[in-house]
């Protein structure tokens, strides 16, 4: 696989779509004004019943970097990266989701930094690009947990030196060597949502070294319509899969001895991610949320990584149901 130029591509993207028409040329256009060109991107189309499919391929038509591949039915977000993970050809990948953008110089720095230190990938920071009042969508600003994992820059830094770190469990903030994922086996789990958790932490515990960047290097977009996954936790199959996942982030930690950076996603997930959640279980009408919440809570200040953490409030609370 090649640049426009003839020079063999750097990195591969691979960008996953299902009926993300609205959004997809805002995620193409960002990877066109990259800083570094020398990419290329595989866009697998997830059998998308609008126009996704279509955009893909005019893509391609028109930019020899781009190649399509069409699911022939929906399989989910993680069979789809793993469809273009089987393709991958240069010697870094990365992610971007389809309805999210890059910043113009976010594969420049990363690849950059990978290129000065060795190591076995790289993590940016990210914010969340929210529709206004005018329905444009706006970028935010860096979270305290986006940048407690990202700030200050790092060079060859490892999950014990920097367990902060195991809050950044998104694919797309990262660029890795393509022979670290291939050595560790490393796919995505399918038929889940929250499938790039666990590999997130697959990553930082498998990692002979990692870098961080402190720049804002994507922007995550938050639909207008509602219709982000991350936007759909009240219900009661997204809640299942998402706790699965926090609790499974923390298993792959314990269980190739990082405690320090296990402690960290309990202490994070207990701040950050359980209050909105305890918020919609006291309102929620089947007491089958409540349920699972309270389950989950209870095994996760029962483990030893949450020794001598302050709980919330919503925590106890959570815990007796």
């Amino acid at each position: 696989m090649s640049t426009l130029a003839g020079a063999p591509a750097a990195v591969t993207v691979i960008v996953p779509g299902f009926d993300v028409e609205p959004y997809v040329d805002d995620a193409l256009d960002s990877l066109r004004a990259q800083t570094r060109t020398d990419w290329n991107a595989i866009l697998v189309d997830d059998a998308s019943t609008d126009a996704t499919g279509i955009r893909f391929d005019a893509a391609a038509a028109a930019d020899p970097r781009f190649r399509v591949v069409h699911q022939d039915r929906r399989r989910g977000l993680g069979a789809a990266r793993n469809a273009g993970l089987e393709l991958v050809q240069t010697p870094y990948l990365g992610f971007l989701d389809a309805d999210d953008v890059l910043t113009p110089g976010a594969l420049d720095r990363l690849i950059g930094s990978l290129e000065s230190s060795g190591s076995d990938f790289a993590l940016g920071a990210y914010v969340r690009l929210r529709p206004d009042a005018t329905g444009a969508y706006r970028p935010g600003v860096i979270q305290p947990w986006v940048a407690a994992a990202t700030a200050p820059a790092r060079r060859s830094t490892t999950i014990d030196e920097h367990p902060a770190a195991s809050g950044n469990i998104v694919a797309w903030s990262k660029v890795s060597r393509t022979g670290f994922w291939r050595r560790n086996g490393l796919r995505f789990p399918e038929g889940r949502l929250y499938e790039d958790q666990i590999v997130a932490q697959q990553m930082y515990a498998r990692a002979n070294a990692f870098d961080t960047v402190p720049d804002v290097l994507v922007h995550w977009r938050e639909r207008a319509d509602g219709s982000s996954i991350t936007q759909h936790k009240a219900a009661l199959p997204v809640l299942h899969d998402y706790l699965a996942a926090m609790a499974g982030g923390i298993d792959v930690l314990d269980s190739a001895g990082h405690p320090a950076a296990a402690a960290e996603r309990v202490r994070l997930i207990l701040a950050m991610d359980l209050p909105p959640l305890v918020e919609i279980a006291r309102e929620h009408a089947d007491p089958g949320y409540a349920a699972a919440l309270g389950a989950f809570v209870r095994d996760l200040i029962s483990r030893p990584d949450a020794a001598g953490l302050t709980l919330p409030a919503g925590a106890t609370e959570a815990a007796r149901w």
